[in-house]
């Protein structure tokens, strides 16, 4: 940390040096030992809410392309819905020996159309289910935003009670980080 006129210190390096310097066994060294604990813990979440909106986003996008591809097959959908109406208009028009291979292009359209019908459905229900699991990861992700939330809160109670001297405030610093805790493992299955 500090020696031979070099002075470096991490983020909790101050707190630390300071509280060792203090009564060890005292509210100074219990603080720094708490918020030590809390401030790793929090990266951890913070890491974790950083990770699952990523999914989240890429998990819309992957949706966001099925729903255009499976838009694109609607499209060609139509495209010989168009065709088979016209093979359709073209068996009441024609004259009775060429009525047959319009027909035919009429069947041979409706099966296309089923076929592609059946991909575009196909493509909406894997959207959606890319839509979902992008829920599924925002929502994880606001409980870690509220896990690191409640450990900074708490890290910051403890900052005041060193201050202060107050020892309820130790004992907020204890309750609020356990709060964020729970609600971190909360998040980490998932509830």
């Amino acid at each position: 940390m500090s020696g031979h006129g070099f002075h470096v210190h991490g983020p909790h390096d101050h707190e630390l040096e300071h509280a060792a310097q203090h009564d060890p066994e005292g509210m100074a060294g219990q603080l720094a030992v708490i918020t030590a604990i809390l401030a790793t813990v929090g990266a951890l979440f913070s890491y974790m809410g950083g990770a699952t909106q990523a999914h989240a986003g890429l998990y819309k996008n992957n949706a966001a392309i099925k729903k255009t591809e499976a838009s694109n097959q609607w499209n060609y959908y139509q495209a010989k819905s168009g065709k088979q109406n016209l093979a359709e208009l073209a068996v009441a028009l024609v004259p009775e020996d060429r009525r047959a291979r319009y027909l035919d292009e009429i069947e041979r359209y409706k099966k296309e159309k089923a076929e592609i019908k059946a991909g575009a459905e196909k493509l909406e229900a894997e959207a959606l289910a890319w839509d979902r699991q992008s829920d599924a990861q925002m929502h994880q992700h606001h409980r870690w935003a509220q896990a690191t939330t409640a450990l900074q809160i708490s890290i910051a109670m403890a900052a005041i009670a060193l201050l202060t001297k107050r020892r309820w405030l130790e004992w907020g610093t204890i309750g609020v980080g356990a709060l964020g805790v729970a609600v971190g493992v909360a998040a980490w299955f998932h509830l």
